[in-house]
């Protein structure tokens, strides 16, 4: 039977492992996987992830690694040490990077779902040009989606806008982490490529990652058990 909870990854982009403790709380066992983004990383360390790991969460640590192999290498086999299940690296890195990066985590942590970021989900296709990048992010994506996965990536960061073409074009056997996920009506904020929670579950996103709509509610628990309802449609319908 469905159970989305274990689709759902709250987004902890706070500045402090107080204010991260308060959301998780309130949360509660709405969710079960939470991210750890540059922010909170870099204003607490990881000292916040480990906490979250001994208590029982499973975390996605987002820092999108983009550097030479073997300092990419280096830092995935910490991070693994650190006892995450999800991390990401920047397919743009290259081959030789991603390679070192998987190797990297099989030697420490073999269940570690290495994910290659592809398109940033504030860009779109004018934002690609002026960086240098003909053509559509569709294109684009596929291309670093593709060599993501035949690098040993378990898995890719996409929009859900993307994520029909990935399913279509390089199949099933693979994670999709879909950011830029916003309810319905609700404000786009720095996001250009946005869906809903049923649009991307319906579209082939494995996990979608909310943040503000969830971080910021009145009753961030109350706003999860909503989502968790609104991806269960896409499943239903």
């Amino acid at each position: 039977m469905y159970d989305p909870r274990q689709n759902l990854i709250v987004a902890l982009d706070v500045s402090s492992a107080a204010a991260a403790q308060k959301i998780v709380a309130a949360v509660g066992d709405s969710a079960l996987t939470y991210k750890v983004g540059m922010r909170l990383y870099t204003a607490e360390g990881p000292r916040v992830v480990r906490d979250l790991v001994v208590s029982g969460r499973r975390v996605f640590l987002d820092l999108k690694y983009h550097d030479i192999p073997s300092t990419v290498a280096a830092a995935v086999r910490e991070a693994a040490e650190l006892g995450v299940s999800m991390l990401t690296i920047h397919a743009a890195g290259g081959g030789k990077m991603i390679l070192a990066a998987v190797e990297a985590a099989r030697d420490v942590n073999p269940a570690l779902k290495l994910l290659g970021v592809t398109v940033l989900t504030s860009l779109d296709d004018q934002d690609l040009d002026k960086i240098g990048i003909r053509g559509h992010v569709a294109d684009q994506v596929l291309r670093l989606a593709g060599l993501a996965l035949t690098s040993g990536c378990q898995g890719v960061v996409a929009s859900a806008r993307e994520a029909a073409e990935l399913r279509s074009e390089l199949g099933h056997r693979f994670l999709i982490v879909t950011p830029g996920v916003r309810p319905a009506g609700r404000d786009h904020g720095d996001q250009s490529r946005v869906v809903t929670p049923t649009e991307a579950i319906a579209a082939g996103a494995t996990y979608i990652v909310v943040g503000r709509p969830i971080t910021s509610a009145a009753d961030p628990g109350v706003e999860a058990r909503s989502i968790l309802e609104q991806m269960n449609l896409a499943v239903s319908a």
